[in-house]
């Protein structure tokens, strides 16, 4: 799996002009946007490793992780993270599970951080969504496993 976790202030995602999710953290605090892909191979206990490495991330200010301070999350499935683009200007998607397989390894990411005690918000998996979000720092990192 792939995750691209992002430190923000507010973060938000909109379906058919509804917001469907969204963290807005105190203020002088941050939470994460987490965009989420998954390939064929990826497993529930890959979902929960993953689950368990972004919640205990330490990117935060002072360096601690959103376990330390509780600090909201929003989950974004994002088959696109595993776009391959190696060969011409039309990318690949082969990469990609197909949603049948994703979409349970996307659910299992979001319900091992809600089991390990995170206020996690989402998108609508398959759906066109519309992300808006204020980075912060900017600090964004990309966690494969």
């Amino acid at each position: 799996m792939r995750a691209v976790v992002t430190r923000v202030t507010s973060a938000s995602v909109s379906v058919d002009g509804a917001v469907v999710g969204a963290i807005d953290p105190p203020a002088g605090s941050a939470g994460l946007l987490v965009l989420v892909g998954a390939t064929h191979s990826d497993t529930v206990d890959v979902a929960r490793a993953l689950a368990e490495k972004i919640w205990r991330l330490r990117i935060l200010d002072g360096e601690v992780s959103a376990a330390d301070v509780g600090a909201p999350v929003l989950v974004v499935s994002q088959f696109t993270l595993y776009a391959n683009v190696s060969k011409g200007r039309r990318p690949s998607w082969n990469a990609a599970a197909p949603g049948p397989v994703a979409q349970p390894l996307v659910d299992e990411v979001v319900n091992a951080l809600r089991v390990l005690g995170a206020t996690v918000s989402t998108g609508v998996f398959g759906a066109h969504m519309i992300v808006s979000s204020v980075n912060y720092g900017p600090v964004t990192i990309q966690i494969e496993l």
